[in-house]
């Protein structure tokens, strides 16, 4: 084998191991977003990589309604939801996590900070846009909800 066959054949190997090691690496590294909902505090705490970023009121469930307690992944997102359940009510933002629980901003602001909704998590409208978009960046597999006591 003269010195360029052999060049070559060196090239070829480090391209084919370059190759298989970016084979099994993810094409980038996505945000893990945690959004953990306390029921008694009736608040949310938002972390991206482990990091708190966001504390916001919340209004889950009123007496005699359930918000799930557990941990979930997202599994949709629609931005101009409305209630299938309660007379077409609004829920913009909504990241679908158990069924049809959904975390989702609301018209009754001043609800905030103590429950009363049917068993979802609501936000102020601007923090669901903001969680919404960081679900959707982050991908629905990336997007945790933990539900709390």
């Amino acid at each position: 084998m003269n010195i360029v066959a052999l060049g070559l054949a060196r090239n070829l190997r480090a391209m084919l191991a370059v190759g298989l090691l970016a084979a099994f690496l993810p094409l980038s590294a996505a945000a893990e977003i945690v959004a953990r909902v306390s029921l008694g505090a009736q608040t949310m705490q938002v972390f991206e990589n482990g990091q708190l970023l966001h504390e916001w009121p919340v209004s889950t469930a009123r007496p005699g309604k359930v918000t799930p307690r557990g941990v979930y992944t997202a599994q949709w997102l629609s931005a101009n939801h409305r209630s299938s359940l309660y007379d077409n009510a609004p829920m913009p933002w909504s990241i679908f996590f158990h069924g049809h629980y959904a975390i989702h901003g609301t018209d009754q602001i001043s609800r905030l900070g103590r429950p009363a909704s049917a068993g979802c998590v609501r936000l102020h409208p601007e923090n669901a846009r903001l969680l919404f978009g960081m679900a959707r960046a982050a991908g629905l597999e990336n997007m945790r909800v933990v539900i709390v006591d």
